[in-house]
């Protein structure tokens, strides 16, 4: 009976050891980590500005082409094309403006009067990938020739979701009021 005494608090005092060592503190912040980072993995992708601004909580439509064809974006996806945007047009066009040409902006109303209209996804694309002037009569030299190897067809589809939903959303994108 008493060696049995003595034996119980010899294991208690190894269990505690053993939760309180290095190794089950290690995994068990990991456990928590990973449940914080699942819970909410869209959350935690999509920027701030796209949840708030342009009001992307959950995947949204976007006009594809000028046929009445739409194509899902997550908020991710507007993210990813946020960044693009902000690494390869935001010198020209902070805020949906347009810094060599302040008279044509990104706003819908401007996207949508360009010849070809740029007021979908394809259109944007398509400038993208062939920039030319507003009235479509040439080739413009203020916008780079974003070519497939550069950037390909479905990262550029998000930049443009970007663009088309900050045109649509966005409160002063492309205006002279911020």
């Amino acid at each position: 009976m008493l060696t049995r005494s003595i034996q119980i608090p010899q294991v208690l005092h190894a269990l505690r050891r053993q939760l309180f060592s290095v190794h089950f503190l290690l995994a068990a912040v990991i456990a928590v980590w990973g449940v914080f980072l699942v819970s909410s993995p869209a959350q935690a992708a999509t920027d701030s500005y796209v949840r708030r601004y342009l009001d992307v909580k959950e995947p949204i439509s976007l006009a594809l082409d000028g046929k009445g064809q739409t194509k899902p974006f997550s908020g991710e996806d507007l993210s990813f094309g946020k960044e693009l945007f902000e690494a390869h047009c935001l010198n020209c066009h902070v805020g949906g403006a347009t810094l060599p040409d302040p008279t044509v902006s990104l706003a819908l109303d401007t996207l949508a009067g360009a010849t070809p209209p740029r007021d979908n996804i394809n259109g944007i694309v398509n400038f993208l990938r062939e920039p030319m002037t507003y009235d479509g009569s040439d080739l413009s030299f203020w916008c780079r020739q974003v070519s497939e190897s550069w950037i390909p067809q479905e990262q550029i589809e998000k930049l443009a979701a970007f663009v088309l939903r900050a045109a649509q959303k966005a409160p002063g994108w492309g205006t002279s009021n911020f």
